[in-house]
């Protein structure tokens, strides 16, 4: 839900776990309790569908199916360590600066972590308002210790009642298009070369010369799942071209298949049957390209924010999160 500061306060006070994003000086006013946060201002809601706010926070609290929480902070060197300490039924929150160390070496090495896909982990990099960028910085909160940080990431293990399962969810609106083969002979955030059908090309005069649409991401097969790569920016002088997530070497990208509306694609592939998520977060960058403002994606609500996490960094994608009874 989005509420106040001073209603987010009463909620800490009281002793509720909470998930929290918001402007950075609304976060800083927020007591000490059993809460952390991220920084974003944007947001999809049920009452007013996609907007921003500087006013508001958006809090995810949680219920009854909490055993109990551990909070801690990790630097880059230590992010390997989350698998180890997640708990062994629940799931653990992550929230990333946004051009941190810690985002950096997360979404190039998560997928190489023990464990990693035997544990639910999920979150979102925090982000600021796009009118600051370049004279803000993103930044996470410790609501336990009262700390923020711009460089390290902030993690809830959350551990569940028995009789509670974790299940994360991936709803990419995104399917590989029918154009040509993209490898990668290097893996990062920047792109020069790459192989169009095998045959080596730089990747800026590619896009250029094939005009294509860089709202599109990059997309590839993951056996079956679909993992977008967004591009961020195409610099013609170096020339180079800047992604929101890395490329990996001998992985078979495409570019994607347009979309024509994202609301209603989004209600087309959202699962018919009923779902409850528990958490939610979208990308940013299907707020801006979606034209999502004042529309509404019910039942997914949470934050816009600038990349996903479900095990790996995701771009362009929704992620959700359900708590299932087990019988």
């Amino acid at each position: 839900m989005l509420i106040t500061v001073e209603q987010a306060a009463e909620k800490i006070q009281a002793g509720k776990i909470l998930l929290i994003a918001g402007d950075e000086q609304l976060l800083s006013q927020l007591p000490k309790g059993k809460w952390i946060a991220g920084t974003i201002p944007y947001f999809m809601t049920k009452e007013a569908g996609g907007l921003a706010s500087h006013t508001h926070v958006f809090v995810n609290e949680m219920k009854d199916f909490v055993e109990n929480i551990k909070i801690i902070s990790y630097k880059e060197k230590q992010l390997a360590r989350i698998t180890s300490d997640a708990p062994d039924n629940g799931f653990s929150f992550i929230i990333i600066p946004a051009n941190s160390s810690a985002h950096f070496t997360y979404a190039q090495n998560a997928p190489n972590f023990k464990n990693i896909f035997f544990k639910p982990i999920l979150g979102w990099i925090a982000g600021i308002h796009l009118s600051q960028l370049g004279d803000v910085i993103p930044k996470v909160f410790n609501g336990e210790t009262g700390e923020d940080f711009d460089q390290d990431a902030i993690v809830m293990h959350i551990s569940l009642r028995q009789d509670k399962m974790a299940m994360i969810y991936i709803l990419n609106l995104f399917e590989q298009g029918n154009g040509d083969d993209i490898t990668f002979d290097k893996e990062g955030f920047q792109v020069e070369d790459c192989y169009i059908n095998g045959k080596q090309q730089n990747f800026v005069e590619y896009l250029l010369k094939n005009s294509i649409d860089t709202k599109l991401p990059l997309v590839a097969d993951y056996y079956g799942t679909e993992i977008n790569v967004a591009i961020q920016q195409i610099d013609e002088q170096k020339p180079i071209v800047n992604l929101y997530a890395p490329v990996f070497k001998n992985i078979t990208y495409k570019i994607a298949a347009p979309i024509s509306d994202y609301v209603s694609e989004f209600y087309q592939q959202f699962p018919k049957y009923s779902v409850n998520p528990i958490l939610s977060c979208n990308c940013i960058l299907n707020y801006l390209y979606g034209e999502l403002e004042n529309q509404h994606t019910d039942p997914i609500v949470g934050p816009m924010t600038f990349g996903e996490i479900a095990y790996q960094l995701l771009n362009q994608t929704l992620v959700y999160l359900e708590i299932e009874t087990l019988s």
